[in-house]
């Protein structure tokens, strides 16, 4: 159960939107494990990067540091933890539907793309219209999270956000 001062605290951070998927927040993501005010004044923050080599991992933590400090709730500490590591399964339910609206399919089940190693593609629901004739592109797409799909009944591509 969360104080009333953490809720606090996350109505801040839920203002940090993922610089590569600006439609969703850090805890949209589920990047923030745990936000902890501290007895002496400040705020610890628990925090998951969703790649331990993300690029944005260091802009993410200044945004978390300025928005909680200018809101009054430094000095900030972000305690980064690599473990457990990330995984798409702690997307929310509102995170996966703010995929889906943005036109990226978010990721069908957690053990999804392991399939890849034997050849067999996950089936992902076009986030356009809903059909699951769809197929696999590339296993690049625009971000190394993501898989370059298209929809064999509406025709357009679309990105998959990789499970892992």
């Amino acid at each position: 159960m969360q104080t009333a001062e953490v809720q606090r605290h996350l109505e801040v951070l839920k203002q940090i939107n993922d610089p590569e998927i600006p439609v969703l927040s850090i805890l949209d993501l589920g990047m923030v494990r745990e936000v902890i005010p501290l007895d002496e004044g400040g705020t610890l923050v628990k925090f998951t990067p969703t790649y331990s080599g993300c690029p944005a991992t260091d802009l993410m933590r200044a945004q978390i540091t300025a928005a909680l400090t200018e809101a009054g709730f430094g000095p900030v500490q972000i305690e980064e933890q690599l473990f457990p590591p990330w995984t798409t399964a702690w997307i929310s339910p509102e995170g996966r539907e703010k995929l889906r609206a943005y036109g990226i399919a978010p990721p069908v089940e957690e053990s999804a793309d392991k399939n890849i190693l034997f050849g067999e593609s996950p089936q992902v629901p076009c986030p356009r219209c809903g059909s699951t004739n769809t197929r696999l592109i590339s296993q690049f797409g625009s971000t190394a999270c993501k898989a370059l799909y298209a929809c064999n009944d509406c025709l357009e591509p679309f990105d998959y956000f990789k499970c892992h």
